[in-house]
């Protein structure tokens, strides 16, 4: 493989200078070259999650797929490692088509699966994406109807103009929206009612050990009222012990999604 270059202002004097941000810049630089190698070579997947219904009665409500990048060797490049810095890139791009092409593909081949997957908003613009997307709502079967965009609040309220054009345009061919770690980001509730979601994800800061944090019980129980007050599903995330979930239920969340109910695995089960 060859060496990835580094970056445009990583010399020698940074290195003597600031030997652990040359060191991170380097290993960040590798990483993104092993990810764009992965793509040109298809060596990408969906990996799947279940999101359930709260209640007694719990069944699958729908999946939310996670693109995975493998390395030649067959290991996945773990995301953590690159998704937070592509986002405003080129390659950020390609992950987003990449994950698109994969998730409606298995929507025309599953007519019974429901499926979310993560969009930027910066990809909303993207003609790739875009003939992607048209490409396969045109197709056979509803996929429309079985295709959930996960946006999240950063990037939601960054292009607000852009994602609430989008909404308008194509939910009436059945997509839907959700907006993803509700809370933590930079949505002010006085801009929920000029977009167009129809669920939210409670995000996982607010969930996990829940039951053992009056504060975050508070902060939960007003999201889901603000939430529910705009008609909106919510989903609470990162739940991880039988106890939350209990707890999530009682409080009014309709769908609970978390490793307590199964991590992200290449088969549908």
């Amino acid at each position: 493989m060859p060496q990835a270059a580094l970056p445009k202002d990583a010399t020698d004097d940074d290195a003597l200078r600031d030997p652990f941000h040359f060191a991170m810049a380097s290993r960040d630089a590798d990483v993104l070259t092993l990810v764009r190698e992965a793509l040109a070579a298809g060596r990408a997947k969906l990996a799947f999650q279940p999101i359930v219904t709260a209640g007694a009665n719990s069944r699958i409500a729908f999946y939310e797929g996670l693109i995975r990048v493998m390395d030649d060797a067959g290991r996945v490049i773990p995301a953590a490692h690159f998704m937070p810095v592509i986002e405003e890139m080129d390659l950020g791009r390609q992950i987003d088509c990449v994950t698109l092409d994969l998730a409606l593909k298995l929507l025309q081949h599953n007519p019974h699966l429901r499926l979310s997957i993560n969009l930027s908003a910066r990809s909303i613009g993207d003609g790739q994406w875009r003939r992607i997307l048209e490409t396969g709502l045109s197709g056979p079967g509803s996929v429309g109807d079985r295709l959930i965009f996960e946006i999240s609040e950063t990037s939601a309220m960054v292009l607000h103009e852009i994602v609430t054009r989008f909404m308008e345009e194509v939910q009436p061919r059945g997509l839907s929206f959700a907006l993803d770690g509700f809370g933590a980001g930079m949505t002010a509730f006085r801009h929920l009612k000029d977009f167009y979601f129809d669920l939210v994800k409670i995000d996982k800061g607010f969930i996990r050990g829940i039951e053992q944090d009056p504060d975050n019980q508070v902060l939960t129980k007003a999201l889901l009222t603000v939430a529910h007050q705009f008609e909106m599903l919510v989903i609470a995330d990162g739940v991880e012990t039988a106890q939350e979930a209990a707890l999530l239920t009682k409080m009014g969340a309709d769908c609970l999604q978390g490793y307590h109910f199964g991590v992200p695995k290449f088969e549908i089960r």
